[in-house]
C-alpha cells in the first residue's frame, strides 16, 4: 500500500474528523495515554509561564491533555487538516488556546525560532514524509534545553508487538474505520505504523536530531509494545549551532 502523504493525508483527515473523536474514544486507555505523556513533558507549577507547542493537534484531544498537565500554559494547537483543526475550536473547553492551521513543513515560516518551551507532538511523526526535516524545525522552535515528548505508535523490538497490532487493525480498528466510511484513513494508520520506526530506532533518530536525555517509556495496557512516550531536550549545544 502507498501511504498517505502531505495534502492527501490532511484531505483524509478532513474526512474522518466528523467521526474521529468517537472511534478515539472507543480505544481503551487513549485519553488517559496521552495526558500520561503529557504529564511526561515534566512542566513545573503547571506550566506557569511557559510557552507549549502541540503539533499535530488534530481534533485537540492533545491539547486537552496538554491543558490538564499544565494548565497555566500559553498553548499553540498546530495542525494540517482544517476539518480536524474545526473540530479542536469549537470544542469550549479548549477556548484558551491558540491554533495554527498550516502543514509541519511550514512552521518556520508561521512561527519564530526559541519560541517554545516544549513541544508535545502525539501520532504525527509516522505521518511525516521527512520526519528528520520536522525534528530539526522542532528543535529550532524550543529554547536551548527546551523539552520534547513524543506520543507515537512505535512497535518495540518483539514480534509479539507486530503481532498484536495487525491483529487490533484487522479485528477491531479497520472495520471500524469502514464503518465510519473512512476506509482509506485507517488503512493508512496500520501501514505507516508497520513500516514506521521501531521504538529504538526513534529514539536513535531523536539523538542525531540534536535531542538530548532521550528516554522510551511504556505505556499501559494493550498498547504496550506498541505505544510509546518519547522524551527529550532541545540540546543547547546544537541549539547554538542553528
Amino acid at each position: 500500500m502507498t501511504l498517505l502523504r502531505g495534502d492527501a493525508l490532511s484531505a483524509a483527515f478532513d474526512r474522518g474528523s466528523a467521526a474521529y473523536d468517537r472511534l478515539v474514544a472507543a480505544s481503551p486507555g487513549y485519553h488517559a495515554h496521552l495526558r500520561r505523556s503529557a504529564r511526561r513533558l515534566g512542566l513545573a507549577e503547571g506550566g506557569r509561564g511557559l510557552r507549549v507547542l502541540d503539533l499535530g493537534c488534530g481534533t485537540g484531544a492533545s491539547t486537552a491533555a496538554l491543558l490538564a498537565a499544565a494548565p497555566h500554559a500559553r498553548i499553540t494547537g498546530v495542525d494540517a487538516s482544517a476539518g480536524m483543526l474545526d473540530r479542536a475550536v469549537a470544542k469550549s473547553e479548549l477556548a484558551g488556546v491558540a491554533f495554527v492551521h498550516t502543514p509541519v513543513e511550514e512552521l518556520a515560516d508561521r512561527l519564530r525560532p526559541g519560541s517554545f518551551d516544549a513541544v508535545f507532538a502525539g501520532y504525527l511523526f509516522r505521518n511525516l514524509a521527512d520526519p528528520d526535516r520536522t525534528l530539526e524545525l522542532v528543535r529550532g522552535l524550543l529554547l536551548p534545553d527546551g523539552r520534547l515528548a513524543v506520543h507515537e505508535y512505535t512497535l518495540g523490538p518483539s514480534p509479539v508487538h507486530r503481532a498484536v497490532w495487525n491483529a487490533v487493525c484487522s479485528v477491531i480498528i479497520q472495520p471500524a474505520g469502514r464503518l465510519a466510511g473512512d476506509a482509506d484513513l485507517y488503512r493508512h494508520l496500520r501501514h505507516s505504523v508497520a513500516r514506521f520506526d521501531t521504538a529504538p530506532a526513534f529514539a536513535q533518530r531523536l539523538r542525531r536530531a540534536g535531542f538530548a536525555g532521550v528516554r522510551v517509556l511504556p505505556l499501559p495496557g494493550w498498547q504496550t509494545g506498541i505505544t510509546h512516550t518519547f522524551v527529550g531536550r532541545a540540546a543547547a549545544e546544537a541549539g547554538r549551532r542553528s
